[in-house]
């Protein structure tokens, strides 16, 4: 295959009009079709391949001499090896994983409330895994770097992961006295910091199933993810850029971001609950009370069953719903 071929080849596998693709390389249109027609026979520049390359996220190869064919075929189908890796290294190389790419800052969409590091400072063994005091010192040392003043985190929380922590009898596994520490461990960790930002989101509201049910790390300087795969102590890491911009964009540009509860509101949302534990007002007397002292009852209330809707006061004037 001449280079002209694949160009070619590619071109029918994008499936974009000749107008984009040749603005994608930086030629005009009549050049493209040319190349298409077999019309002119004049290798492209250098430019030309690395634009595809970059635009595809093709492996520079697909260009040599040698790459003909099936091979050249096969490159043009499979993820690139650099950008996707899997780390399967065991509990103990998994939390070295963690602590290396969350070592000085971390933005986590967390699976469910409370993350990891506040779930382990109070309920130290609820999972059933191997531990060894290298293991306990990792732990340690990432709680104590993370709950540091200084230490920057972004973290996001389903509103229903939120609710079923503080209120639902099916898979919770805390009791009243732990919910209320590890409500007070968050309280104090992000209250009046500006190195730290909680973040609770609607799942209803869009359809984002997939973020919201696995722990997901980004690094937006380093340009890389990792999220937690469906085993135990496993680790997909992703280092193509304009995927995890992309997402990080999601989660940090106003129009794109799920509808959430402001950052400077989270804390106040937590001490309401806190409170609604203690006085064992559940689910419905936790709503009225958000209902009552903030504007997010209407996000909680997405999160309660149409059943139980029915029992619920009306909304608040003024509800932040978006």
């Amino acid at each position: 295959m001449k280079t002209l071929d694949k160009i070619v080849e590619i071109y029918k596998r994008s499936e974009l009009s000749i107008s984009k693709f040749a603005t994608i390389i930086g030629k005009d249109r009549r050049t493209v079709t040319s190349w298409i027609d077999r019309v002119i026979d004049k290798e492209p520049s250098s430019e030309v391949l690395e634009r595809i390359s970059t635009f595809f996220r093709y492996p520079s190869i697909i260009w040599n001499e040698d790459c003909q064919n099936s091979e050249f075929l096969e490159l043009l189908s499979k993820v690139p090896k650099e950008e996707v890796k899997i780390i399967d290294e065991g509990y103990l190389g998994g939390l070295k994983y963690i602590l290396e790419h969350e070592d000085k800052e971390r933005f986590v969409i967390h699976a469910q409330f409370p993350g990891p590091m506040y779930r382990d400072t109070t309920v130290p063994r609820v999972y059933r895994t191997k531990s060894s005091s290298e293991i306990e010192k990792f732990k340690k040392e990432r709680t104590t770097r993370m709950l540091s003043y200084s230490f920057e985190t972004t973290e996001w929380y389903s509103i229903k992961s939120l609710l079923t922590f503080c209120f639902s009898e099916i898979g919770n596994f805390y009791t009243k006295e732990q919910k209320l520490q590890i409500l007070d461990l968050m309280i104090d960790n992000f209250d009046q910091n500006f190195n730290k930002r909680l973040y609770f989101f609607d799942s209803h509201s869009r359809k984002i199933y997939g973020l919201d049910t696995t722990y997901t790390s980004i690094n937006i300087k380093s340009g890389v993810m990792f999220f937690k795969a469906p085993l135990e102590s496993v680790f997909i890491e992703v280092r193509n850029k304009k995927l995890i911009e992309r997402i990080h964009r999601h989660f940090t540009f106003g129009s794109e971001a799920p509808t959430h509860v402001n950052p400077n509101d989270a804390v106040l949302i937590l001490r309401i609950l806190k409170d609604s534990i203690e006085l064992e007002l559940g689910l419905i007397g936790a709503y009225e009370e958000i209902n009552r002292k903030t504007f997010y009852g209407g996000l909680f209330k997405n999160n309660i069953s149409i059943s139980l809707q029915k029992k619920l006061s009306p909304l608040k004037e003024g509800q932040r719903i978006n």
